[in-house]
């Protein structure tokens, strides 16, 4: 998941600045998943039993509505607007961004809120499969960030 993060290579429009803090949101999020997972940035990853402190989860979950708002409401459309490569970038995108929004919701929905007990059973299955599901995200958003950035670059 690291490696996906970087500043935008190009200005665009005065757009580069809001993808920046978005991306920079993203690394928080990493940052923040690994530490409610119990994981490591420098040892292999390894999901264990896991028991992250109630303010940890809480801030994360924070993170992720954030970061999940910034991309629909913000974020998304800059992305592809302007061209007919970029508009089909995004009808072919889009249910799949939702469908890893709708998983962020439902997790914030068990977690968010303290509602279960932070060394549940299902804390780890649900963590484990939130990871899965950000980093097709991640995969997701990428593209258009490449496809704006593609799209500049060939019109300046």
């Amino acid at each position: 998941m690291l490696n996906q993060i970087g500043p935008t290579p190009t200005p665009f429009n005065g757009q580069r600045t809001a993808v920046d803090m978005w991306l920079d949101e993203r690394q928080q999020l990493i940052v923040g998943y690994y530490q409610i997972a119990g994981l490591s940035l420098t040892k292999a990853p390894s999901l264990h039993s896991v028991s992250p402190a109630p303010e940890h989860l809480a801030s994360f979950c924070e993170l992720l509505m954030d970061y999940i708002s910034a991309g629909h409401f913000e974020i998304f459309d800059m992305l592809v607007a302007g061209d007919a490569t970029g508009d089909a970038l995004r009808d072919h995108l889009y249910p799949k961004l939702l469908d890893s929004t709708d998983e962020a919701l439902k997790f914030n929905d068990l977690f968010g809120a303290e509602q279960l007990a932070t060394d549940s059973p299902l804390l780890v299955r649900k963590i484990a499969d939130l990871g899965e599901t950000l980093v097709e995200r991640f995969e997701h958003e990428d593209q258009l960030i490449q496809h704006i950035t593609a799209h500049h670059a060939s019109t300046e």
